[in-house]
């Protein structure tokens, strides 16, 4: 599981990579620089859910052990 949690981050990342460099600078609010800020944004909601997941496996192992 934990190993899945890091390739889904790593994908997520990769996501907000690509989509940064589809952005157009020029004019950020117009064609295709509107889906690549709402990508931007899905994939970093998507990495703040997997590592609150990854913390609370890690206290739910933690409180388990005890």
């Amino acid at each position: 599981m934990k190993i899945f949690i890091n390739i889904l981050v790593f994908l997520a990342i990769a996501l907000i990579v690509f989509n940064v460099t589809q952005l157009d600078y020029r004019d950020p609010f117009n064609g295709d620089s509107i889906v690549a800020f709402i990508g931007i944004a899905a994939a970093f909601c998507a990495v703040m859910i997997l590592l609150i997941f990854k913390v609370s496996k890690r206290i739910e192992e933690e409180t388990n052990e005890k």
